[in-house]
């Protein structure tokens, strides 16, 4: 019962590839994939790249030619719900692609065969990556360097559930940000984060029947200072959370 892990950028899985056991590096269609073992279970971890294709081909692969159990999305998000912040972790309850517009012929937002625009993720597997996301931000390991302006630690860390948007597009100013959380509020969906890939995975395990969960951390507020949050947050603390977050999923997942 093999468990991907899958993240778009290496730094977004810290330093798993390098705790792996008994390594093995498989190429294939232009993506390495390390198998190995992490706290005793079997393990998959692979690059997507950025955005919606390159992370529906991925996660395909994972499910046609590894035959994985369940697929697991770590990495990080711009944080666009009332209350996200810097340093928060959202965990998704569902997906949305918030650049699907196929009106009038269906609703706006709606996934064309599939009568739904939110894909949502597996509850068991949801919860417990929750809990474990939750148990490291409230233990002492959890937290920012307070020496480093960019990601000084302005408030006690919290992890949320709810809904993540996914588009082809890094949204990185408050006038794009905030019309996108005014016209999906408007529609009934209460969004706490954006990003580029996780709906294209959510839609693949769907199609595959694979369960899927996927926790963001919040990098920046999808705002006019994004593009320069993001690479510091995604090397010095994105990265350390993946690793503590992905060990707690591992150890609630060999109980």
């Amino acid at each position: 019962m093999t468990t991907a892990i899958l993240s778009a950028l290496p730094e977004e899985q810290g330093g798993l590839v390098q705790a792996l056991q008994a390594p093995e590096c498989i190429t294939h269609a232009g993506r390495s994939f390390w198998r190995g073992r992490l706290l005793g279970q079997p393990v998959l971890l692979a690059l997507s790249g950025i955005g919606k294709v390159a992370a529906a081909t991925t996660a395909t692969l994972l499910a046609e030619r590894f035959g994985v159990a369940r697929i697991v999305f770590t990495g990080v998000a711009g944080g666009l719900g009332d209350g996200v912040q810097v340093g928060d972790v959202v965990v998704a309850q569902d997906f949305l692609q918030h650049d699907m517009d196929a009106s009038p012929i269906f609703p706006r937002w709606e996934v064309p065969g599939y009568g739904l625009a939110r894909m949502p993720c597996d509850a068991a597997l949801t919860t417990m990556l929750f809990e474990a996301a939750n148990a490291y931000l409230t233990s002492d390991r959890a937290g920012f360097d307070p020496k480093n302006p960019v990601i000084a630690h302005r408030h006690p860390a919290r992890a949320h559930q709810g809904l993540i948007v996914s588009g082809d597009r890094f949204v990185s100013t408050s006038a794009e940000s905030a019309a996108l959380r005014q016209a999906l509020g408007a529609a009934g969906h209460q969004v706490l984060a954006v990003e580029m890939e996780g709906a294209a995975v959510a839609q693949v395990c769907r199609d595959y029947g694979l369960p899927f969960a996927a926790v963001r951390t919040i990098s920046d507020r999808a705002d006019d200072s994004a593009h320069v949050d993001f690479p510091h947050f995604v090397r010095h603390v994105a990265s350390r959370y993946a690793d503590h977050i992905i060990q707690g999923l591992l150890q609630s997942l060999s109980k």
